[in-house]
């Protein structure tokens, strides 16, 4: 192989592994983002009334 196709190769795998990178970056952002709001979120619906009680189901699972 000449230098030229070598260096070709390498760039296309350079790509590759950027993409994956950004991807997993992103999906890490996204799990941060959740948890971050679960935690921020927890007292405010700590305080809140439940919307409905068991009393409510029309069909009750055992």
């Amino acid at each position: 192989m000449n230098i030229e196709v070598e260096v070709k190769d390498i760039k296309q795998h350079i790509i590759e592994i950027s993409k994956k990178i950004d991807t997993l970056i992103y999906e890490r952002e996204i799990v941060s983002t959740m948890k971050l709001a679960e935690r921020s979120l927890r007292g405010f619906f700590e305080d809140e009334p439940d919307v409905y009680e068991i009393a409510d189901l029309k069909v009750k699972y055992k």
